[in-house]
């Protein structure tokens, strides 16, 4: 290794310290100081990459943020951004959730796919079809997003990638029947509430108009990394309605009908 990689290699990790110091003090910090701070979507992915030598277990899956034109417009990004779920920070569907310092405040209804085998990376894209048949099971699942910046709009695609795509908590669900196959995603209705409000519909088209396109643009941006999407990894997938306003002592219902339900409740 050159010594110019080695200061990179000692930059990302300072960068990462900090963020993850930020995460788990429930501190925010304006963006990252400007001798760490990365300038590429690829730097931001080194930064990303340390978090999971942090955890205490192996990775557990990967998120995809901004998969609407509308939410791409409103962090400033140009197209989505891949983040890591880290075991302890997953949920079964009915558990309850600490809410901390949770700065953004808000739940989301994610379609979740689990691999049945690698998709490892290639110099071909792969296509939906052939990443539909590495899935296992499809699951209900709940994103609670968060980012480590006073404002996440304004720091940028690379910055955001470096906060790991503002994951924090993930509820997976039930595994759906095996017929979802069978079911146009895109038309497939979703329904959510908070603590018995409003019911708010999404359906699969707001997720880059369709889950499984989502699911192959993440297999190819890992593939692109140089990283295998692997078998028993988790793929949410973004948000398919209006992230939904929580508070502390909420409880979110994520209903996704035939598929079924996922529920979170979120410490007082």
């Amino acid at each position: 290794m050159t010594l110019s990689a080695i200061a990179e290699g000692r930059r990302w990790n300072r960068a990462s310290d900090l963020l993850w110091d930020h995460w788990h003090s429930g501190r925010r910090l304006e963006e990252l100081p400007s001798d760490v701070r990365p300038q590429t979507r690829g730097e931001g992915y080194a930064i990303q990459s340390r978090l999971e030598s942090r955890s205490r277990g192996p990775l557990f899956g990967w998120k995809i943020a901004a998969t609407s034109v509308a939410g791409q417009k409103h962090i400033n990004v140009d197209g989505p951004l891949a983040g890591r779920l880290l075991r302890e920070k997953v949920f079964a569907s009915g558990a309850e959730l600490p809410f901390g310092a949770n700065h953004m405040k808000v739940a989301e209804a994610e379609f979740a796919f689990r691999l049945g085998r690698d998709l490892p990376p290639r110099s071909e894209p792969y296509s939906v079809d052939e990443v539909l048949a590495a899935v296992e099971t499809l699951h209900p699942a709940i994103e609670i997003p968060d980012s480590r910046y006073d404002d996440f709009t304004l720091v940028g695609g690379p910055q955001l990638i470096a906060d790991n795509a503002c994951a924090h908590l993930f509820v997976l669900g039930d595994a759906a029947p095996a017929c979802w196959r069978d079911v146009d995603l895109v038309e497939h209705r979703v329904t959510g509430t908070v603590a018995g409000g409003a019911v708010h519909e999404g359906k699969g088209a707001n997720v880059l108009g369709d889950p499984r396109v989502a699911l192959a643009w993440l297999a190819n941006e890992l593939s692109g990394l140089a990283i295998t999407l692997a078998a028993n990894q988790v793929v949410t997938t973004g948000t398919c309605l209006v992230p939904l306003p929580i508070a502390a002592g909420s409880r979110v219902v994520m209903d996704f009908g035939a598929f079924g339900k996922v529920t979170a409740q979120l410490g007082a």
